[in-house]
């Protein structure tokens, strides 16, 4: 059943070329750069990521890492719910199985493109398992938790999860070595991203109008609070499912609620003495941090959080705390289908518990049948044009900075469907790339960490070219074989490349005092 789920939810990936959707971003072989271990004048929100990837592409080509760590992740969500569900019925671990892998979290974590997000999504049930291992004193158990947590420590949110996670469920009376040396493995695991914050330039602090950029959102009439119960409420609207609108979504929420309460009782008595109540306390505290953002009194406190307290940035988009809760309530659900099941099997017979479990595990295709087959087409594989190649040829091997413009994060390339992409020139040429790191949500600006970048963004905006900024080189990103930038901006500069998609100009003064 997890393959199913994999090629239905994966199934335009067949097709070759890269799917680049908005922080997705994947290129044929990313360089290898300091920059991706230790960033100097940004955050390490990327540590060990990208790092890892340009790794990955020394011996397997982008195209294939791309399916290969998306697949991962959603089979390991499926999978490992089913191994976790402490099931009686073989069916139930079915619809554990489809529950977890098949939710608002993970169509819209797909679609804005987190999916080193997923990857700490999809190891969540294994990462419990193994837990549970170590704190029971099973063999292994400490080797299998270093296997589990690896995946959800490649970002930050991540491996914070990961080890509040550990740390909550593996506590033990009698057993605080072992407990100790889970939770230091755990710890280990965070200190590329930890070690990189301490020594890059900015300190921590960030933007406060972030705290309502990222807020979660509602979806449909149940509000926000509704869409957090579903695990959904990403703050990207562009990112959510249209089938999240539909009035009838809230319905299948509350059924969902429902059997998991039904089903408490049987996961608290099934699962060793305490990791019920303990997995319930990290599913509400994931919630609180969801909805911190979206309620007015904790959302000041969040924003005097993240202004004042370094590395509180990480609580921003707290939508992303969901996993816990996700992982519970479907474990709870799972078992409340099962209870419901075996009681109507006990008065109409096995088919009509079996009519139940079947169901239960359709239920989450039907409330949200446009994640099937790449979010209804949305994630569909595109080639990068030729010139992509060429402008990288030319600047491989040379110094200098490259100016990406137009000045912004984010592009809608024809070539792309016209679908909103990270910029991919920083991952796909070797060389240091200046973009803009604001990051407009709707109407509101969420200021950027790097003061380079910041500098040349105000000498653009003053009307400077981009001689001035001291940058040796240019490339201009157009959908057209026109540069979609004011001629003035590339004043004093010379041409070097022409192409439809890609124009690479060269700056002569930045070139002899080079």
């Amino acid at each position: 059943m997890g393959l199913a789920v994999t090629g239905l939810v994966l199934a335009p990936l067949v097709a070759p070329g890269y799917v680049l959707s908005y922080d997705m971003v994947f290129v044929p072989r990313q360089p290898w750069r300091a920059e991706l271990v230790l960033p100097t004048d940004s955050l390490p929100r990327a540590v060990p990521l990208d790092a890892l990837v340009s790794l990955a592409n020394v011996v397997v080509p982008g195209w294939l890492l791309q399916r290969l760590v998306l697949a991962a992740a959603v089979l390991l969500a499926a999978v490992g719910a089913g191994r976790l569900v402490p099931a009686r019925h073989p069916a139930t671990r079915l619809v554990a199985a489809v529950g977890y892998a098949w939710t608002p979290y993970l169509a819209e974590r797909l679609l804005i493109g987190h999916w080193g997000l997923l990857l700490a999504y999809g190891t969540l049930p294994w990462l419990v398992a193994a837990v549970i291992r170590v704190r029971e004193g099973c063999p292994g158990g400490l080797p299998r938790l270093l296997l589990a947590a690896a995946p959800a420590a490649v970002i930050p949110t991540g491996g914070v999860i990961a080890l509040v996670v550990t740390a909550v469920l593996v506590a033990r009376r009698g057993a605080a070595r072992i407990g100790a040396q889970a939770v230091g493995l755990v710890l280990a695991l965070n200190l590329p991203w930890l070690v990189a914050a301490a020594l890059t330039a900015p300190d921590g602090r960030t933007d406060p109008a972030g705290v309502a950029a990222f807020a979660a959102r509602a979806e449909n009439w149940s509000g926000v609070l509704g869409a957090l119960a579903a695990t959904g409420g990403i703050w990207n609207a562009q990112t959510t499912p249209a089938s999240r609108a539909s009035p009838l979504a809230p319905v299948a929420t509350l059924v969902l609620l429902v059997a998991a309460v039904a089903g408490f009782r049987a996961l608290r008595r099934r699962l060793p003495a305490g990791v019920a109540l303990r997995l319930g306390a990290l599913a509400a505290g994931g919630f609180l941090a969801a909805a911190c953002g979206a309620l007015p009194g904790t959302s000041a406190l969040l924003e005097w959080l993240v202004a004042a307290v370094p590395g509180a940035g990480l609580l921003r988009d707290g939508q992303k705390f969901l996993m816990p809760y996700a992982l519970f309530v479907v474990l709870c659900a799972a078992l409340g289908a099962e209870r419901l099941a075996a009681g109507l099997g006990r008065r109409l017979g096995r088919g009509a518990a079996g009519a139940v479990l079947a169901g239960a595990a359709l239920l989450p295709v039907t409330v949200l049948p446009d994640l099937a087959f790449g979010a209804a087409g949305r994630l569909r594989p595109v080639s990068y044009p030729a010139d992509w190649a060429a402008v990288a040829n030319r600047l491989d091997g040379q110094p200098g900075e490259v100016l990406s413009l137009p000045f912004g994060a984010y592009r809608a390339f024809s070539w792309n469907g016209g679908r909103t992409v990270l910029d991919p020139l920083p991952r796909y040429v070797d060389a240091d790339v200046l973009v803009d790191d604001t990051l407009w949500v709707g109407s509101i600006p969420v200021r950027g960490e790097n003061d380079r970048a910041g500098e040349v963004g105000r000498l653009l905006s003053q009307g400077a070219p981009a001689a001035a900024t001291g940058v040796r080189w240019v490339v201009v990103q157009a959908s057209s074989g026109d540069p979609q930038v004011d001629p003035g901006v590339l004043a004093g500069l010379r041409q070097v490349y022409a192409g439809r998609h890609l124009h690479l100009y060269e700056n002569p003064t930045a070139a002899m005092s080079g």
